[in-house]
């Protein structure tokens, strides 16, 4: 198994993998929505600047 090499697309995936997992696992806490903000936006501006 290969691990990517990119860390916009790693933390892309990471935001899929916790974005799946909240409902079937129904995880929750205060700063759950602040979080995958965060997460989402760093890995969108990691994909844009081809990192």
């Amino acid at each position: 198994m290969k691990i990517t090499r990119n860390l916009g697309m790693l933390l892309l995936s990471i935001w899929l993998i916790v974005s799946g997992l909240i409902p079937l696992l129904s995880l929750s806490f205060s700063g759950l929505g602040t979080l995958m903000s965060l997460l989402a936006l760093a890995a969108g501006v990691l994909i844009l600047l081809g990192r």
